[in-house]
């Protein structure tokens, strides 16, 4: 079907995509998905919610407490009470000082102190509960009670980020010292200070995969989760404390950083009962690098873990749809039904192939379009995330609609053509290079510098001489990014770039092997 570009220019300037980062997505309710993961934490089943940067675990976190907060209280009897949104961030890095002072230990204490603050305001002081806690009164002071015993003050109404770590950080420093067990080359060896918690001479050295210690749960801690739970228990509710956006809290990779996320896995399981839990969204890459040295009880932890997010190409495909079609005039444009839209995958697929053209480029290897975005902006551990997907249709978006204005009097056979999608995935490999592999990654960034206007593939031998002395350790790493992909080829092992990271750093498609010989013809 032809059109004509000053039409397709006056479609394309009011359709509005959403935004790529889900703090700032005004179609994060209305054009939302609903993944295996999102069914599993608005059912309660997972407390643990790990994925790869982008892959949706803020979405997934606003959607729970600034949408479906209402229809939980009112449909499950599920009570929300968040940290960390968009901002918090910045707080936090004011007081790095102070959080780098604090040992494991104390952020075990920081965060019971933390997540008991939030309950404290966000429920027990919470006028919307009022009505919930006629019975209960002597239930409410118990707890109050143990914040006081605690040393945290009581809060005033709606207070600060500020004011509660200002009050939590002076009540861990007033906690201390305090009991602790530690076990180092098998012997017990035990400090005893304020009794705060007592060592447990019972626990063993080998315990699961803890090869340092296992530390003690301060009394405080049990009696703060004890009372918030008589209180949930009385009333028939359930509290999820949640906690999201970690990666931006502290340090990357400081030794700040891995005790204050160790203590807050910890912290979830003093925080774990029937009528309560904390639900942590975390990203895996960080999960890992925490928790690779050990970590006792770590199944225990997991346990209520969902697997890492992660989106199939029919999801992608909803995903796309419903963005594209939340915009009326596009919708009455090509007479798509919304009904049949969010029941019918086929008409999901047909009403796609009305916007995009049936292949990007022309060749017959070349793969439909939509298996050719899901390919292109997959990364080298075949994951790919919402927010790669929706920069890549929106930047095509925006190049179509200067092409089209620039061009009015002239027509085109798609909506968002093959160069808009192909023009885009540069624009978004550009930003890979920048805002994830060179920001996040800048210790790995000299063995990705040296893939810089090279070759697509290399054989093992091949990139190990690119590499050098330590290469079985930077293949791993980048491997472990997502950065390579291992393959086979020719029956031998070889290593790929994927599509998503070529144009960000110049790289040609061809095959770097003992002879040089270029590869195969490729789907580009």
């Amino acid at each position: 079907m032809a059109h004509k570009n000053a039409d397709v220019a006056g479609l394309l300037a009011p359709l509005d995509l959403g935004v790529s980062v889900a703090e700032l997505d005004n179609l994060l309710d209305s054009a939302r998905v609903e993944t295996s993961a999102f069914s599993d934490l608005f059912n309660g089943r997972v407390d643990l919610i790990p994925g790869t940067k982008g892959s949706g675990k803020s979405a997934l976190f606003r959607l729970t407490v600034e949408y479906l907060r209402d229809h939980l209280l009112k449909q499950r009897r599920v009570v929300i009470a968040h940290g960390v949104k968009s901002t918090g961030d910045v707080v936090f890095t004011s007081y790095r000082e102070r959080f780098d002072a604090l040992s494991e230990d104390d952020f075990v204490d920081f965060w019971c102190l933390y997540f008991a603050s939030l309950a404290r305001e966000h429920f027990v002081n919470n006028e919307s509960y009022v009505s919930f806690f006629k019975a209960c009164k002597p239930e409410i002071q118990a707890f109050r009670d143990a914040c006081t015993q605690a040393n945290l003050p009581e809060l005033e109404h709606k207070s600060t980020i500020e004011k509660v770590l200002e009050w939590v950080l002076n009540a861990v420093r007033m906690l201390r010292p305090k009991a602790k067990a530690n076990m180092v080359t098998g012997e017990l060896q035990v400090e005893l200070f304020a009794g705060e918690a007592s060592p447990n001479p019972e626990k063993s050295s080998s315990e699961e995969d803890e090869p340092a210690r296992e530390l003690d749960i301060p009394r405080f801690a049990i009696r703060l989760a004890e009372t918030l739970d008589q209180i949930l228990i009385k009333t028939d509710l359930q509290l999820w404390l949640m906690v999201d956006r970690l990666d931006e809290l502290f340090l990357r990779r400081s030794k700040t950083e891995r005790l204050a996320l160790r203590g807050l896995l910890r912290t979830m399981r003093i925080f774990s009962t029937a009528q309560m839990s904390l639900k942590v969204f975390l990203r895996d890459d960080i999960l890992d690098d925490i928790t690779r040295e050990g970590f006792t009880a770590l199944s225990h932890v997991t346990a209520k873990s969902s697997t890492p997010l992660s989106w199939n190409e029919d999801q992608i495909l909803t995903l796309i749809v419903n963005r594209l079609f939340a915009n009326e005039g596009l919708r009455s444009y090509l007479q798509v039904d919304l009904d049949r839209l969010g029941a019918n995958q086929q008409y999901r697929e047909e009403s796609f192939y009305k916007v995009f053209p049936r292949r990007v480029r022309r060749g017959e290897n070349q793969s439909a379009t939509l298996s050719w975005i899901y390919k292109h902006t997959m990364d080298g551990r075949g994951t790919v995330t919402p927010r790669d997907v929706i920069e890549l249709i929106t930047k095509a978006k925006q190049w179509q609609e200067t092409q089209c204005a620039a061009s009015q009097g002239e027509d085109c056979e798609d909506i968002i053509t093959g160069a808009a999608l192909v023009f885009a995935l540069g624009e978004v490999s550009q930003r890979k290079r920048s805002t994830y592999l060179a920001a996040e990654f800048p210790h790995f960034w000299p063995s990705i510098a040296e893939f810089e206007g090279g070759k697509s593939s290399y054989s093992e031998e091949r990139i190990r001489e690119l590499l050098g002395a330590h290469a079985d350790e930077s293949i791993k790493a980048l491997c472990a990014i997502g950065f390579l992909r291992q393959v086979r080829r020719r029956g031998a092992p070889a290593y790929e770039i994927p599509f998503l990271y070529r144009a960000g750093l110049k790289v040609k498609q061809g095959f770097a092997g003992e002879d040089d010989r270029d590869s195969e013809e490729e789907d580009e």
